[in-house]
């Protein structure tokens, strides 16, 4: 969850630390599209041009909890920081959706921290409102499902609805404008867990992007000329990933995200004025994983909206993934990741609820 144009890194590292306040505090962590969410046919109820697929993490989470309080603003403080400006108005604005579910006014105290690098290409902004979701709906007793938790999740961030679960997930684009659309607009849960990969994260710049996602979703999708092409191609690589993620087909899964991820970042060239996330950090990378496969390592890139690069691989060939990418240069640090769980309540605060009991069940795999 971005709250600032500033870098804000968190300590990189696999728990977080920071929300102590009173009230439900929820923990989610990052997906990964291995097909990608970039493009709203919807600004306001973040409904997207195409459906997604993504693998949940079990690094770089966010803590977060939510206490509704007595006062006329609502406080959100970030990795120590109070928040202010465009990055206050924006939590204030997904509580203001969570408190007109509940019919409620209450302010509440926002206390939340990441454990990974924030705005960076890294999903933070998936577990940051993932996390928020969760505890908010807790602190204002909405008696949500965990489907409809996800749709909640994506008014905040729309790859937020897929880190509600764990695993691989897909996130339906919906059908229709309006209502329609947002009630048919959610993430679930497609099995797969047996695959066991490893996502090996090649980090070459913590710091927040100059052009967040939203700005440069938006003018992609508005003057680049590839954008329909790779739109239309995308619901080709969604339903053939899912076919390749049912047989249990890992080579398929990662010739698919790379070609999706590259065609991505090659709409975002061609915008105008182009987009440009990937570094020369980021493409020594990707010549490394041609040399691996070349080696006969089955090793993937996958690239969201920023230079990192994410490698998907079989558990056992991610220490030579590894090596290989460290062996680059002072410039990479990496974390090997593997199939993390959904959101969860870790404290529910002192009025359980339907939700709370869901996730706590395993509603959320």
């Amino acid at each position: 969850m971005t709250f600032s144009s500033a870098s804000i890194a968190g300590t990189v590292g696999d728990t977080a630390t920071g929300p102590t306040e009173e009230g439900p505090t929820a923990v989610a962590y990052p997906n990964i599209a291995l097909v990608k969410y970039w493009g709203k046919r919807d600004e306001e109820l973040f409904l997207p041009v195409t459906g997604s697929l993504s693998m949940t993490l079990d690094i770089f989470p966010t803590t977060t909890s939510v206490r509704v309080i007595d006062g006329r603003r609502d406080v959100v403080e970030f990795n120590g920081v109070a928040a202010t400006g465009a990055a206050l108005a924006r939590i204030e604005t997904f509580l203001d959706l969570v408190r007109a579910k509940a019919g409620r006014s209450d302010r509440a105290r926002v206390v939340t921290s990441n454990a990974g690098p924030t705005g960076a290409g890294l999903a933070s902004s998936a577990s940051g409102f993932a996390a928020l979701a969760t505890a908010a709906a807790a602190a204002y007793e909405l008696d949500l499902d965990p489907r409809a938790l996800s749709r909640l999740a994506r008014r905040g961030s729309g790859s937020a609805s897929r880190s509600i679960f764990g695993g691989f997930v897909v996130w339906h684009a919906g059908e229709g404008e309006g209502v329609a659309g947002d009630e048919s607009s959610y993430a679930e849960p497609i099995g797969g867990d047996e695959l066991d990969p490893a996502l090996v994260v090649a980090v070459v710049n913590q710091g927040a992007k100059a052009v967040s996602s939203r700005v440069a979703m938006r003018e992609t999708t508005a003057t680049s000329p590839f954008y329909r092409p790779w739109a239309e191609s995308s619901v080709l690589d969604l339903a053939e990933m899912r076919k390749a993620v049912a047989r249990r087909d890992l080579p398929a899964i990662g010739e698919i995200a790379e070609r999706n991820a590259l065609g991505m970042h090659a709409t975002m060239l061609t915008a105008r004025p182009g987009i440009r996330y990937l570094s020369p950090h980021s493409i020594a990378i990707l010549d490394a994983v041609l040399a691996l496969r070349a080696d006969g390592i089955m090793a993937y890139a996958t690239i969201d909206a920023g230079p990192n690069v994410k490698v998907l691989c079989t558990r056992g060939d991610a220490p030579r993934v590894n090596a290989t990418l460290v062996g680059l240069g002072d410039f990479v640090t990496t974390r090997t990741a593997h199939i993390g769980p959904g959101a969860s309540l870790t404290t529910s605060g002192a009025t359980p609820t339907t939700l709370g009991a869901q996730l706590a069940a395993g509603g959320d795999r």
